[in-house]
C-alpha cells in the first residue's frame, strides 16, 4: 500500500505562485506513473498533470499549460507541481496519485489511479 501526503496549498491572489509537494511514505516515487488531480466544490475530479515512471512523459491538461510545472525530484522521493499565474478557477482540493506498477505512462482518468493522497486546498482570490 502506497500512502501519500500533499503540502502546499494556501491561499493566493491572482497571479500569485504556489508549490504543491507530494510525498510517498517509504517509496520511491520512480516505481509510479503518477498524477495531480483538482476537485471544485460541486464539480468532478479533474485531471491536471501526470508524469511517468522515469520523468520522461508528461501530460497538462489544457487549462493548465504553460502556467503549472509538474516534476519529481532527483531522489524520486517527491512530486511537486508549481503552479504560477493562478487564477480564481484553479481554486480547489488539489490531489496527488499514483497509478498501478504495471503503468509506466501516465493517464488522465482518475480511475485509472489506485492510491489518493487526503488532497490540500487551493484558494485563490479574485
Amino acid at each position: 500500500q502506497v500512502q501519500l501526503v500533499e503540502s502546499g496549498g494556501g491561499l493566493v491572489q491572482a497571479g500569485g505562485s504556489l508549490k504543491l509537494s507530494c510525498a510517498a511514505s517509504g517509496r520511491t516515487l520512480s516505481n509510479y506513473a503518477m498524477g495531480w488531480f483538482r476537485q471544485a466544490p460541486g464539480k468532478e475530479r479533474e485531471f491536471v498533470a501526470g508524469i511517468s515512471k522515469s520523468g520522461a512523459t508528461i501530460l497538462y491538461a489544457d487549462s493548465v499549460k504553460g502556467r503549472f510545472t509538474i516534476s519529481k525530484d532527483a531522489a524520486k522521493i517527491t512530486m511537486y507541481l508549481q503552479m504560477n499565474s493562478l487564477k480564481p478557477d484553479d481554486t480547489a482540493v488539489y490531489f496527488c496519485a499514483t497509478q498501478p506498477t504495471t503503468r509506466t505512462i501516465p493517464r488522465t482518468t482518475s480511475s485509472d489511479y489506485d492510491y489518493w493522497g487526503q488532497g490540500t486546498q487551493v484558494t485563490v482570490s479574485s
